[in-house]
């Protein structure tokens, strides 16, 4: 037994919400030894990477592309130290395929980087200085990353970590830690470059919830490039159900448990350090509180505040009462005759909306197809499903009438631009579509918000939320803390946790 299980057998941590980010938590505490119970409100576990099932198709509920499974990726590593298989997969190639407004051939992200530099090349001429940056970035920065720093440090421990990742060559990294990319655009001379700034914005958005303007430049240069070997995003066989799957057989394997359909309604804290959560069953409507050492919340940070309630430390609550509102998303899930996708049609697909339609200027339509054979579709059909962020605030305060209109006005909408894509006439057999409101239902993150706090300078990396919270043996997991969202982020967030509450 190692020492940090020898340690840990009197620990007891409480896991709030079975995302990804809180299920790998778990699995890792409890395979060191620690007791742990897993509570969600959900049905099924996996939080905003989990699926559902209609007529014989299985669609992926959020996140339908995986990275880190390549060898020293994210999950590989903790897939090795929970002694688990990882989930069968294909890579995807290209990652996406981007179709700008009033174009009909794609801008493809080639998983191959040469491949890619002659697309670039190809697509945005002179614009070569500007990806160079980025790549030199990025080698500096995954490097970094590799070494398990802790991002913000809280306590001596964490600044160590950080210290002992630093390099020499980290330090080019430091010219732009206060750079956006639409900075970086200007001062190379390339914001005029309009295809550049509309297809930089258009995927930006899909990793960092904002723009090139706002976009941080470090934390773009990672996004951009995690999709080429030797990383690459990959496409899980059967469905993203399984990441969380093989999580909650290693959870239960090594001694802790999983409990769905068990809401956490509030945190007790007495002295500063969290002592117990309040649980509910759903089905019985019984309540209890469960003591613990740790608490692991896998929630958004505003969440995390409403679970404190007036416990909360009054400077952390003003933080989050002064972020930027988080976006949600409308998401359209198809099940087509196969006949409805094109020959040779990749993975992921992306297009610009209309600026006039409901939807809004400079949102895009984010498009995920299965493949023959992955396990999401009976034989001769296929899933498509679509998503785009929209406002939250544009879902709430309506009738149920209104709600339904809306709901309506936004699916016609996305069926009309699929359509110039796809042959969708007559081959559609079953759809259902998700708004802010399904989102805040099935995940009860607040007004359903989705893919963290967006990666703002002001939220980015040094600058954004710990997982450490103010309140001792209280830690935060998931999208709201560095390096932000994807099952690649959260499980890096979960790793972090696990090695901060075994050094504690």
């Amino acid at each position: 037994m190692s020492t940090a299980a020898s340690h840990s057998q009197a620990q007891t941590v409480v896991v709030v919400g079975a995302g990804i980010g809180g299920l790998t938590a778990a699995a890792l505490l409890a395979h060191r030894g620690y007791q742990v119970k897993v509570f969600d409100q959900a049905i099924v576990p996996g939080g905003c990477a989990s699926t559902f099932k209609r007529q014989g198709f299985t669609f992926d509920v959020g996140a339908t592309q995986v990275a880190g499974l390549e060898p020293g990726g994210i999950h590989q590593r903790i897939f090795a130290e929970l002694g688990i298989d990882l989930p069968e997969s294909v890579p995807c190639d290209p990652a996406c395929a981007v179709m700008l407004p009033g174009e009909t051939t794609p801008i493809n992200v080639w998983r191959d980087p040469v491949k890619w530099q002659a697309e670039r090349e190809r697509q945005f001429p002179g614009s070569g200085p500007f990806w160079q940056l980025m790549a030199d970035l990025f080698k500096v920065s995954w490097e970094f990353q590799g070494r398990d720093p802790v991002l913000p440090p809280r306590n001596p421990w964490d600044l160590w970590q950080l210290i002992q990742a630093l390099r020499p060559a980290t330090l080019i990294t430091l010219p732009h830690a206060f750079s956006t990319v639409g900075d970086v655009l200007r001062s190379l001379g390339l914001d005029g470059d309009q295809r550049l700034k509309t297809f930089l914005d258009m995927q930006l958005k899909l990793y960092s919830q904002v723009d090139a303007d706002e976009t941080a430049m470090l934390y773009a240069a990672t996004a951009m490039a995690v999709s080429q070997e030797p990383c690459g995003l990959y496409h899980l066989q059967g469905s993203m159900q399984v990441l969380s799957d093989r999580l909650v057989e290693a959870l239960v394997r090594d001694g802790g448990s999983l409990a769905m359909r068990h809401t956490v309604t509030a945190m007790s804290v007495n002295q500063d350090r969290v002592t117990s959560v309040t649980v509910r069953n759903q089905k019985t409507n019984e309540t209890w509180v469960e003591k613990a050492d740790h608490v692991v919340a896998n929630v958004t940070v505003q969440d995390l505040m409403r679970l404190l309630g007036e416990q909360a430390p009054a400077g952390y609550q003003r933080r989050v009462d002064k972020l930027s509102p988080a976006s949600g998303a409308f998401v359209l899930y198809l099940g087509v005759d196969e006949a409805a996708v094109p020959d040779d049609c990749p993975p992921h697909l992306q297009f610009l909306y209309d600026p006039t339609g409901p939807i809004g200027e400079n949102n895009s339509l984010f498009v995920s197809v299965s493949h023959n054979g992955d396990g999401r579709a009976p034989v001769g059909k296929a899933t498509i499903i679509a998503s785009s962020f929209v406002e939250t605030q544009a879902w709430r305060g309506m009738s149920s009438e209104q709600y339904a209109q809306m709901k309506q006005q936004y699916t016609d909408e996305a069926i009309a631009k699929l359509g110039q894509y796809f042959n969708l006439d007559g081959t559609i057999v079953c759809q259902e579509a998700a708004t802010p409101r399904t989102f805040a239902h099935f995940t009860a993150r607040e007004a359903g918000v989705v893919g963290g706090v967006g990666m703002r300078l002001s939220t980015f990396g040094p600058f954004g939320f710990a997982n450490r919270t103010p309140i001792r043996q209280l830690w935060l997991v998931g999208d709201s803390t560095h390096p932000g969202e994807g099952t690649a982020g959260v499980s890096y967030s979960a790793l972090t946790v696990a090695r901060q509450i075994a050094e504690s």
